[in-house]
């Protein structure tokens, strides 16, 4: 009871202080420009849209468990059978991680992929567009090249229980407001 006191206490300080208050908002904005930077720039190197994603499901296991992280790269080298990628079919909300399993290189460079989950039984073609038979250039969003394992957890536990993410945004703005500069 204290300690809530004590930082009601504190609220009421900076209330006093609009300057002050106003110092804290610059500083988390700078916070949240910041990470947009990094995340644009990532994108330039990686030239991949999405250079970071979370694995959401079990169909890469064993080699990629749930909630492990990749980091992804476009580059212009050609897909191999073998290659972990992220894609993204239309009219679908999220990537897939899975491995390609055939690549087909017309003349005209036109690509055409098979891919398939570790831990599925059959290829992905139920998983693609109605008639689609194989993916394309235009759907890879990129090659994974490296991976955290685990440290994407955060983003699992954020999408089943969506109040957690009201309760961390609120419980980081209200620290951000209450601290001080010493």
């Amino acid at each position: 009871m204290e300690i809530l006191r004590q930082y009601t206490n504190e609220l009421r300080d900076v209330a006093k202080r609009p300057r002050s208050f106003l110092t804290q908002v610059l500083n988390l904005g700078c916070i949240v420009f910041s990470a947009l930077m990094l995340w644009k720039g990532l994108m330039v190197v990686t030239k991949s849209e999405s250079p970071v994603v979370v694995v959401l499901s079990g169909s890469m296991e064993p080699g990629l468990q749930r909630g492990d992280i990749l980091f992804l790269s476009l580059y212009s080298e050609p897909f191999i059978p073998g290659d972990v990628v992220v894609f993204q079919i239309e009219g679908r909300d999220i990537p897939i991680v899975h491995r390609i399993m055939n690549v087909h290189e017309k003349d005209d460079g036109k690509l055409a992929v098979l891919t398939k989950g570790d831990n599925n039984t059959v290829g992905d073609r139920g998983l693609y567009a109605t008639r689609q038979m194989f993916i394309s250039r235009k759907e890879m969003m990129g090659r994974a090249q490296v991976f955290l394992p685990h440290a994407g957890m955060i983003t699992i536990w954020l999408n089943d229980w969506p109040w957690l993410k009201y309760v961390l945004i609120g419980s980081m703005g209200f620290f951000v407001i209450i601290g001080r500069d010493t």
